[in-house]
């Protein structure tokens, strides 16, 4: 998967499980909505770990520290448009 497609769909699944959040905080007993939320919270979560084995670092913090100097400046990266 190409890199703008991968952070779409990060995107998306990050959108979907905060969404689902929150509903959940109206309707705490909607067991339905939390299996859910959980399944889309672990799709993130291998997307993210996908994207920075190919990529790099997502997010400040993850992966190694000094990793992020030698990966593309936002100026660098192809337009995902």
């Amino acid at each position: 998967m190409n890199r703008c497609k991968l952070l779409r769909e990060i995107s998306e699944v990050q959108f979907a499980a905060w969404e689902l959040h929150l509903y959940l905080d109206t309707h705490p007993s909607d067991l339905r909505a939390a299996a859910l939320m959980n399944e889309y919270e672990r799709k993130y979560d291998m997307l993210v770990r996908k994207y920075e084995e190919q990529f790099g670092p997502l997010t400040a913090g993850s992966g190694d520290s000094a990793e992020w100097l030698a990966s593309p400046w936002p100026w660098e990266v192809v337009r995902c448009d």
